[in-house]
Protein backbone atom coordinates (compact mmCIF):
# COMPACT_ATOMS: atom_id res chain seq x y z
CA UNK A 1 0.00 0.00 0.00
CA UNK A 2 2.51 2.50 1.08
CA UNK A 3 4.39 1.88 -2.61
CA UNK A 4 1.28 2.77 -3.70
CA UNK A 5 0.84 5.71 -2.17
CA UNK A 6 3.91 7.34 -3.06
CA UNK A 7 3.81 6.16 -6.61
CA UNK A 8 0.32 8.20 -6.87
CA UNK A 9 1.72 11.41 -5.18
CA UNK A 10 4.98 11.37 -7.07
CA UNK A 11 2.95 10.88 -10.87
CA UNK A 12 0.79 13.69 -9.94
CA UNK A 13 3.21 15.77 -8.50
CA UNK A 14 5.42 15.44 -11.50
CA UNK A 15 2.30 16.33 -13.56
CA UNK A 16 1.74 19.44 -11.72
CA UNK A 17 -1.34 18.45 -9.91
CA UNK A 18 -2.12 20.33 -6.19
CA UNK A 19 0.52 18.62 -3.45
CA UNK A 20 -2.20 18.35 -1.09
CA UNK A 21 -4.66 16.77 -3.71
CA UNK A 22 -1.66 14.31 -5.29
CA UNK A 23 -1.48 13.13 -1.43
CA UNK A 24 -4.77 12.86 -0.71
CA UNK A 25 -5.54 10.57 -3.85
CA UNK A 26 -2.33 8.47 -3.22
CA UNK A 27 -3.56 7.94 -0.30
CA UNK A 28 -7.12 6.91 -1.27
CA UNK A 29 -5.70 4.48 -3.93
CA UNK A 30 -3.53 3.11 -1.00
CA UNK A 31 -6.82 2.42 1.02
CA UNK A 32 -9.19 1.19 -1.63
CA UNK A 33 -6.62 -1.49 -2.52
CA UNK A 34 -5.94 -2.48 0.87
CA UNK A 35 -9.64 -2.95 1.06
CA UNK A 36 -10.54 -0.68 3.93
CA UNK A 37 -13.55 0.98 3.66
CA UNK A 38 -12.99 4.60 2.33
CA UNK A 39 -14.75 5.96 5.62
CA UNK A 40 -11.39 5.81 6.87
CA UNK A 41 -10.29 8.98 4.70
CA UNK A 42 -12.06 11.63 6.24
CA UNK A 43 -12.09 9.96 9.90
CA UNK A 44 -8.36 10.31 9.84
CA UNK A 45 -8.08 14.09 8.24
CA UNK A 46 -10.75 15.31 10.99
CA UNK A 47 -8.28 13.19 13.77
CA UNK A 48 -5.49 14.95 12.17
CA UNK A 49 -6.55 18.82 12.10
CA UNK A 50 -9.10 18.59 14.99
CA UNK A 51 -6.65 19.91 17.06
CA UNK A 52 -6.23 22.81 19.65
CA UNK A 53 -2.65 23.83 18.94
CA UNK A 54 -2.78 23.87 14.93
CA UNK A 55 -5.23 26.84 15.42
CA UNK A 56 -1.66 28.20 16.22
CA UNK A 57 -1.16 28.70 12.16
CA UNK A 58 -3.65 30.52 10.99
CA UNK A 59 -3.92 32.79 13.55
CA UNK A 60 -0.46 34.02 13.25
CA UNK A 61 -1.25 34.04 9.42
CA UNK A 62 -3.99 36.29 10.09
CA UNK A 63 -1.47 38.12 12.18
CA UNK A 64 1.08 38.61 9.68
CA UNK A 65 -1.75 40.01 7.32
CA UNK A 66 -3.20 42.72 9.78
CA UNK A 67 0.36 43.56 10.26
CA UNK A 68 1.18 44.83 6.56
CA UNK A 69 -1.90 46.43 6.11
CA UNK A 70 -1.21 47.97 9.42
CA UNK A 71 1.85 49.45 7.93
CA UNK A 72 4.02 47.76 9.96
CA UNK A 73 6.15 46.87 7.75
CA UNK A 74 7.14 50.42 6.61
CA UNK A 75 8.65 51.42 10.09
CA UNK A 76 10.06 48.28 10.88
CA UNK A 77 12.05 49.02 7.42
CA UNK A 78 12.44 53.11 8.76
CA UNK A 79 13.95 51.35 11.71
CA UNK A 80 16.14 49.08 10.21
CA UNK A 81 17.21 51.89 7.45
CA UNK A 82 18.10 53.93 10.52
CA UNK A 83 20.62 51.54 12.14
CA UNK A 84 22.51 50.33 8.85
CA UNK A 85 21.27 51.79 6.02
CA UNK A 86 24.42 53.90 5.41
CA UNK A 87 26.64 51.17 4.93
CA UNK A 88 28.35 48.38 2.42
CA UNK A 89 25.29 46.75 0.20
CA UNK A 90 23.22 48.86 3.05
CA UNK A 91 19.52 48.46 1.29
CA UNK A 92 20.21 44.31 1.10
CA UNK A 93 21.26 45.52 5.25
CA UNK A 94 18.06 46.42 5.68
CA UNK A 95 16.46 44.23 4.09
CA UNK A 96 17.57 41.13 5.89
CA UNK A 97 17.21 43.13 9.19
CA UNK A 98 14.02 44.21 8.69
CA UNK A 99 13.05 40.64 7.82
CA UNK A 100 14.49 39.26 10.97
CA UNK A 101 12.14 41.48 12.85
CA UNK A 102 8.97 40.76 10.92
CA UNK A 103 9.71 36.94 11.00
CA UNK A 104 9.79 37.12 15.12
CA UNK A 105 5.91 38.51 14.65
CA UNK A 106 4.66 36.43 11.28
CA UNK A 107 5.93 33.23 11.75
CA UNK A 108 5.76 32.23 7.93
CA UNK A 109 8.02 32.85 5.06
CA UNK A 110 5.79 33.39 2.23
CA UNK A 111 4.12 36.11 4.20
CA UNK A 112 7.58 37.70 5.13
CA UNK A 113 8.23 37.15 1.56
CA UNK A 114 5.14 39.18 -0.06
CA UNK A 115 5.12 41.51 2.54
CA UNK A 116 8.90 42.82 2.38
CA UNK A 117 8.53 42.33 -1.58
CA UNK A 118 5.62 45.19 -1.80
CA UNK A 119 7.60 47.41 0.24
CA UNK A 120 11.43 46.74 -0.47
CA UNK A 121 11.61 45.94 -3.77
CA UNK A 122 11.47 49.74 -5.04
CA UNK A 123 14.26 50.60 -3.05
CA UNK A 124 16.50 47.61 -4.07
CA UNK A 125 16.28 48.40 -7.41
CA UNK A 126 17.58 51.89 -7.23
CA UNK A 127 20.93 50.30 -6.11
CA UNK A 128 20.83 46.19 -7.40
CA UNK A 129 19.64 44.23 -10.30
CA UNK A 130 15.94 42.83 -10.06
CA UNK A 131 17.59 38.97 -9.73
CA UNK A 132 20.27 40.09 -6.77
CA UNK A 133 17.55 42.25 -4.87
CA UNK A 134 14.47 38.96 -5.72
CA UNK A 135 17.00 36.87 -3.87
CA UNK A 136 17.78 39.06 -0.93
CA UNK A 137 14.14 39.39 -0.25
CA UNK A 138 13.72 35.44 -0.21
CA UNK A 139 16.71 34.68 1.98
CA UNK A 140 15.65 37.87 4.51
CA UNK A 141 11.89 36.05 4.29
CA UNK A 142 13.74 32.45 4.79
CA UNK A 143 14.41 33.63 8.16
CA UNK A 144 10.47 33.51 9.14
CA UNK A 145 10.25 29.93 9.99
CA UNK A 146 13.77 29.97 11.65
CA UNK A 147 13.27 32.85 14.45
CA UNK A 148 9.78 32.16 16.56
CA UNK A 149 7.24 32.59 16.32
CA UNK A 150 7.24 30.14 13.38
CA UNK A 151 4.54 28.11 11.75
CA UNK A 152 7.13 25.39 10.60
CA UNK A 153 8.31 24.48 14.20
CA UNK A 154 4.62 24.45 15.45
CA UNK A 155 3.94 22.10 13.01
CA UNK A 156 6.94 19.73 13.72
CA UNK A 157 6.12 19.78 17.60
CA UNK A 158 2.28 18.66 16.77
CA UNK A 159 3.78 15.83 14.86
CA UNK A 160 6.47 15.07 17.20
CA UNK A 161 4.02 14.65 19.92
CA UNK A 162 5.16 15.24 23.87
CA UNK A 163 9.21 14.65 23.21
CA UNK A 164 9.62 17.98 22.00
CA UNK A 165 7.35 21.48 23.57
CA UNK A 166 6.59 24.00 21.21
CA UNK A 167 8.42 26.81 23.47
CA UNK A 168 11.75 24.97 23.41
CA UNK A 169 11.66 24.52 19.46
CA UNK A 170 11.07 28.58 19.53
CA UNK A 171 14.27 29.16 21.81
CA UNK A 172 16.32 26.50 19.93
CA UNK A 173 15.75 28.97 16.92
CA UNK A 174 17.07 32.40 17.96
CA UNK A 175 20.37 31.67 18.40
CA UNK A 176 20.97 30.41 15.02
CA UNK A 177 18.58 32.62 13.00
CA UNK A 178 20.69 35.42 14.49
CA UNK A 179 24.10 33.50 13.16
CA UNK A 180 22.06 33.07 9.87
CA UNK A 181 20.65 36.75 9.86
CA UNK A 182 24.06 38.40 10.25
CA UNK A 183 25.68 35.91 7.94
CA UNK A 184 23.24 37.34 5.32
CA UNK A 185 24.25 40.96 6.18
CA UNK A 186 28.24 39.55 5.73
CA UNK A 187 27.43 37.69 2.22
CA UNK A 188 25.83 41.30 1.17
CA UNK A 189 28.49 43.20 2.12
CA UNK A 190 30.99 40.92 0.61
CA UNK A 191 29.12 41.31 -2.83
CA UNK A 192 28.53 44.93 -2.53
CA UNK A 193 32.05 45.30 -2.71
CA UNK A 194 33.06 42.78 -5.36
CA UNK A 195 30.17 44.37 -7.39
CA UNK A 196 31.17 47.77 -6.75
CA UNK A 197 27.44 48.65 -5.78
CA UNK A 198 26.96 52.44 -4.54
CA UNK A 199 26.27 53.45 -1.17
CA UNK A 200 22.38 54.30 -0.47
CA UNK A 201 20.37 54.79 2.70
CA UNK A 202 19.78 57.20 5.08
CA UNK A 203 23.77 58.42 7.23
CA UNK A 204 23.61 57.05 10.81
CA UNK A 205 22.72 59.60 13.35
CA UNK A 206 21.69 58.63 16.93
CA UNK A 207 19.19 60.93 16.92
CA UNK A 208 17.45 59.98 13.72
CA UNK A 209 17.69 55.93 15.19
CA UNK A 210 15.93 57.00 18.30
CA UNK A 211 13.75 58.55 16.41
CA UNK A 212 13.11 55.19 14.42
CA UNK A 213 13.43 53.06 17.50
CA UNK A 214 10.45 55.07 18.96
CA UNK A 215 8.29 55.08 16.13
CA UNK A 216 8.64 50.68 15.93
CA UNK A 217 9.15 50.35 19.88
CA UNK A 218 5.27 49.01 20.14
CA UNK A 219 6.29 46.65 17.12
CA UNK A 220 9.36 45.76 18.52
CA UNK A 221 7.84 44.73 21.48
CA UNK A 222 5.08 42.58 20.23
CA UNK A 223 7.53 39.15 19.73
CA UNK A 224 9.03 40.24 23.09
CA UNK A 225 5.05 39.79 24.13
CA UNK A 226 4.13 36.75 22.71
CA UNK A 227 7.15 34.15 22.28
CA UNK A 228 8.01 35.54 26.03
CA UNK A 229 4.69 34.49 27.36
CA UNK A 230 4.85 31.26 25.49
CA UNK A 231 7.97 30.53 26.27
CA UNK A 232 7.24 31.55 30.33
CA UNK A 233 4.21 29.01 30.22
CA UNK A 234 1.89 32.65 30.74
CA UNK A 235 0.25 31.29 27.58
CA UNK A 236 -0.11 28.52 25.01
CA UNK A 237 1.07 28.88 21.29
CA UNK A 238 -2.38 29.12 20.16
CA UNK A 239 -3.70 31.85 23.07
CA UNK A 240 -0.04 33.54 22.44
CA UNK A 241 -1.46 33.69 18.25
CA UNK A 242 -4.56 35.12 19.43
CA UNK A 243 -2.76 37.63 21.33
CA UNK A 244 -0.80 38.82 18.48
CA UNK A 245 -3.91 39.18 15.98
CA UNK A 246 -5.20 41.72 18.96
CA UNK A 247 -1.72 43.18 18.90
CA UNK A 248 -1.99 43.76 15.28
CA UNK A 249 -5.29 45.24 15.04
CA UNK A 250 -4.83 47.73 18.39
CA UNK A 251 -1.27 48.46 16.72
CA UNK A 252 -3.08 49.20 12.75
CA UNK A 253 -6.36 51.28 14.04
CA UNK A 254 -5.06 52.95 17.08
CA UNK A 255 -1.34 53.75 16.54
CA UNK A 256 -0.08 53.36 13.10
CA UNK A 257 -3.78 54.18 11.87
CA UNK A 258 -3.29 52.65 8.53
CA UNK A 259 -5.87 49.71 8.92
CA UNK A 260 -9.64 50.18 8.05
CA UNK A 261 -12.39 47.76 9.24
CA UNK A 262 -13.09 47.86 5.32
CA UNK A 263 -9.53 45.63 5.36
CA UNK A 264 -10.51 43.34 7.69
CA UNK A 265 -12.69 40.82 4.97
CA UNK A 266 -9.66 40.76 2.94
CA UNK A 267 -7.14 40.06 5.37
CA UNK A 268 -9.40 37.46 6.65
CA UNK A 269 -9.81 35.91 3.29
CA UNK A 270 -5.88 35.61 2.55
CA UNK A 271 -5.20 34.14 5.82
CA UNK A 272 -8.08 31.57 5.47
CA UNK A 273 -6.83 30.49 2.01
CA UNK A 274 -3.37 30.01 3.24
CA UNK A 275 -4.68 28.15 6.51
CA UNK A 276 -6.57 25.94 4.19
CA UNK A 277 -3.85 24.96 2.07
CA UNK A 278 -1.72 24.01 5.46
CA UNK A 279 -5.05 22.23 6.58
CA UNK A 280 -5.06 20.15 3.50
CA UNK A 281 -1.58 18.84 3.68
CA UNK A 282 -2.11 18.25 6.92
CA UNK A 283 -5.56 16.20 6.57
CA UNK A 284 -4.14 14.19 3.50
CA UNK A 285 -0.76 13.25 5.01
CA UNK A 286 -2.36 12.40 7.74
CA UNK A 287 -4.01 9.37 6.15
CA UNK A 288 -0.90 8.54 4.14
CA UNK A 289 1.45 8.32 7.78
CA UNK A 290 -1.60 6.02 8.83
CA UNK A 291 -0.77 3.88 5.77
CA UNK A 292 2.75 3.76 6.60
CA UNK A 293 1.96 2.58 10.01
CA UNK A 294 0.04 0.03 8.69
CA UNK A 295 2.65 -1.22 6.44
CA UNK A 296 4.64 -1.63 9.11
CA UNK A 297 6.97 0.76 7.40
CA UNK A 298 8.51 2.93 10.70
CA UNK A 299 9.66 -0.28 11.82
CA UNK A 300 11.26 -1.46 8.85
CA UNK A 301 13.08 1.84 7.96
CA UNK A 302 14.75 2.17 11.57
CA UNK A 303 15.58 -1.71 11.50
CA UNK A 304 17.45 -0.82 7.85
CA UNK A 305 18.90 2.16 9.57
CA UNK A 306 20.23 0.35 12.19
CA UNK A 307 21.49 -2.13 9.91
CA UNK A 308 23.56 0.73 8.16
CA UNK A 309 24.68 2.44 11.31
CA UNK A 310 24.57 2.66 15.26
CA UNK A 311 26.62 6.06 15.40
CA UNK A 312 23.84 8.68 16.18
CA UNK A 313 26.30 11.09 14.16
CA UNK A 314 25.81 9.46 11.09
CA UNK A 315 22.25 9.11 11.25
CA UNK A 316 21.96 12.38 11.73
CA UNK A 317 23.78 12.81 8.70
CA UNK A 318 22.22 10.49 6.43
CA UNK A 319 19.20 11.88 7.54
CA UNK A 320 20.31 15.77 6.49
CA UNK A 321 21.12 14.27 3.26
CA UNK A 322 18.25 12.84 2.74
CA UNK A 323 16.30 15.70 3.51
CA UNK A 324 18.14 17.85 1.33
CA UNK A 325 16.36 15.83 -1.74
CA UNK A 326 13.33 15.61 -0.40
CA UNK A 327 13.61 20.04 0.22
CA UNK A 328 14.29 19.98 -3.37
CA UNK A 329 10.70 17.99 -4.63
CA UNK A 330 8.70 18.19 -1.58
CA UNK A 331 6.63 21.05 0.02
CA UNK A 332 7.93 21.35 3.76
CA UNK A 333 4.77 20.88 5.07
CA UNK A 334 3.87 17.48 3.28
CA UNK A 335 7.50 16.56 4.58
CA UNK A 336 6.93 17.10 7.82
CA UNK A 337 3.55 15.08 8.36
CA UNK A 338 4.61 12.49 6.44
CA UNK A 339 8.36 12.25 7.94
CA UNK A 340 8.75 13.47 11.22
CA UNK A 341 6.45 10.36 12.24
CA UNK A 342 8.92 8.42 10.87
CA UNK A 343 12.03 9.64 12.22
CA UNK A 344 11.79 12.01 15.72
CA UNK A 345 11.10 8.42 17.20
CA UNK A 346 14.33 6.83 15.70
CA UNK A 347 16.46 9.84 16.55
CA UNK A 348 14.96 9.17 20.00
CA UNK A 349 16.47 5.61 20.00
CA UNK A 350 19.68 6.74 19.24
CA UNK A 351 20.15 8.92 22.17
CA UNK A 352 19.20 12.11 19.95
CA UNK A 353 18.41 15.25 21.92
CA UNK A 354 14.72 15.51 19.91
CA UNK A 355 14.78 19.29 20.45
CA UNK A 356 17.98 19.26 18.61
CA UNK A 357 17.59 16.80 15.90
CA UNK A 358 13.68 18.37 15.73
CA UNK A 359 15.64 21.95 15.04
CA UNK A 360 17.82 20.17 12.50
CA UNK A 361 14.71 18.74 10.55
CA UNK A 362 12.82 22.33 10.36
CA UNK A 363 15.99 23.63 9.25
CA UNK A 364 17.05 21.53 6.78
CA UNK A 365 13.28 21.54 5.35
CA UNK A 366 13.49 25.40 5.66
CA UNK A 367 16.87 25.73 3.18
CA UNK A 368 14.47 23.62 0.58
CA UNK A 369 11.68 26.32 0.78
CA UNK A 370 15.31 28.64 -1.86
CA UNK A 371 16.35 25.68 -3.91
CA UNK A 372 14.34 24.32 -6.93
CA UNK A 373 12.74 22.92 -8.60
CA UNK A 374 9.90 23.24 -5.83
CA UNK A 375 11.42 26.41 -4.19
CA UNK A 376 8.35 28.20 -3.08
CA UNK A 377 10.10 31.58 -1.81
CA UNK A 378 12.10 31.53 -5.66
CA UNK A 379 8.15 30.93 -7.69
CA UNK A 380 7.16 33.86 -4.98
CA UNK A 381 9.62 36.55 -6.08
CA UNK A 382 9.64 35.66 -9.53
CA UNK A 383 6.06 36.59 -9.53
CA UNK A 384 6.13 39.43 -7.51
CA UNK A 385 9.40 40.99 -9.52
CA UNK A 386 8.94 39.32 -12.64
CA UNK A 387 12.53 37.96 -13.01
CA UNK A 388 13.29 34.22 -14.51
CA UNK A 389 13.43 31.41 -12.20
CA UNK A 390 17.31 30.95 -13.88
CA UNK A 391 18.56 34.60 -13.09
CA UNK A 392 17.27 33.88 -9.39
CA UNK A 393 18.21 30.68 -8.70
CA UNK A 394 21.99 31.29 -9.37
CA UNK A 395 21.87 34.77 -7.46
CA UNK A 396 20.06 32.84 -4.72
CA UNK A 397 22.96 30.53 -4.41
CA UNK A 398 25.69 31.83 -2.34
CA UNK A 399 22.52 32.76 0.15
CA UNK A 400 21.54 29.02 0.10
CA UNK A 401 25.04 27.89 0.60
CA UNK A 402 25.29 30.36 3.27
CA UNK A 403 22.28 28.50 5.03
CA UNK A 404 23.85 25.14 4.86
CA UNK A 405 27.02 26.04 6.16
CA UNK A 406 24.74 27.15 9.25
CA UNK A 407 23.28 23.56 9.05
CA UNK A 408 26.71 22.20 9.38
CA UNK A 409 27.95 24.33 12.41
CA UNK A 410 24.69 23.57 14.21
CA UNK A 411 25.15 19.75 13.22
CA UNK A 412 28.77 20.14 14.71
CA UNK A 413 28.41 22.38 17.53
CA UNK A 414 24.86 20.86 19.42
CA UNK A 415 25.25 24.35 22.44
CA UNK A 416 24.41 26.89 19.37
CA UNK A 417 20.80 24.82 19.01
CA UNK A 418 20.41 23.85 22.87
CA UNK A 419 22.17 26.20 25.16
CA UNK A 420 19.27 28.72 25.19
CA UNK A 421 16.34 26.27 25.68
CA UNK A 422 18.41 24.49 28.46
CA UNK A 423 18.51 28.65 30.20
CA UNK A 424 14.72 28.51 29.82
CA UNK A 425 14.71 24.82 31.23
CA UNK A 426 13.71 22.75 28.13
Amino acid sequence: MSALAVSVFAILALIGAPLAFAIGLGAVAALYTGGFDLVVLPQRMMFAVNSFPLMAIPLFMLAGELMVKAGIVDRLVSFANSLVGRVQGGVAHVTILAGMVFASVSGAAVASASALGSTLVPALRKTYPDGYSSAVIASAANLGPVIPPSNAMIVYALMAGSSVSVGGMFMAGIVPGIILALGFMALATLIARRRGYALSGTPFSVRNALIETRRAGLILLMPVIVVGGIVGGIFTATEGAAIAVVYALVVGLFITRKLRLADLPGCLFRAAVMAAMVGALIAFASVVTFVFTLDLVPMRLSSWIRDLTSDPMTFILLVMAMLLVVGMLIESNAAYIMLVPLFAPMAISYGIDPLFFGFLFMYNLVVGMMTPPVGVLLFVMSGITRVSMSELTREALPFVILQFAVLALCVLFPPLVLWLPSVFGY
